[in-house]
């Protein structure tokens, strides 16, 4: 019988690591990144930490700035345009002191299905399609629900109020607190 070997590896993220706790997010990235895409001439339209402690994904979705592409156009994000962010970023990662010596950068196009992060995206997509999910019941009726997105309003005192025409015509109301993601639908046709 051949002797048996066990190794402590974890699949971490697309990777086998041993052990390794998850990677955190940098706050001098997250409080420069924003900055740093947009002196570039993009938009910041999503990031997300993923990996190790000891080799961190860092990844970065841009856009053009100043959102969406007209309807029909079928431009958006280059991959030249993904290039220019990651050789702009680059040397400012690789100086600071508070970025591992083994990290990955990976810089994309938000996509068809673009994530609904900030205040901004709601306004700008206002007539698009949208699935949004939430912990609890959303105005309620599910978790998840996709709709026609009309709007983001601010209501004062209760925070922002995301309303949404339902494929059944109902329109509801969703405090955008209770909304744990949110992203466009893009329907094939």
């Amino acid at each position: 019988m051949a002797p048996a070997f066990l190794f402590g590896l974890v699949w971490v993220e697309n990777e086998w690591s041993a052990g390794g706790a998850m990677a955190k997010p940098v706050p001098e990235v997250e409080r420069e990144l924003e900055r740093r895409v947009e002196e570039l001439g993009y938009e910041l339209a999503h990031v997300e930490w993923a990996g190790s402690r000891h080799r961190p994904i860092l990844r970065v979705r841009v856009d053009l700035r100043g959102g969406a592409v007209p309807k029909g156009r079928g431009e958006g994000v280059s991959v030249h345009d993904c290039v220019t962010v990651s050789r702009g970023l680059e040397p400012w990662l690789d100086g600071l002191d508070a970025m591992p010596d083994q990290y990955v950068l990976e810089v994309s196009s938000p996509g068809l299905d673009r994530p609904l992060m900030r205040s901004r995206d709601w306004g700008r997509f206002v007539g698009e399609q949208v699935a949004v999910k939430g912990l609890s019941l959303l105005a309620g009726r599910a978790r998840y629900l996709e709709g026609e997105l009309l709007g983001c309003f601010d209501v004062a005192g209760d925070g922002e109020i995301v309303r949404l025409r339902l494929d059944g015509g109902d329109e509801v109301e969703i405090a955008r607190e209770a909304i744990t993601g949110a992203h466009l639908l893009h329907r094939w046709t």
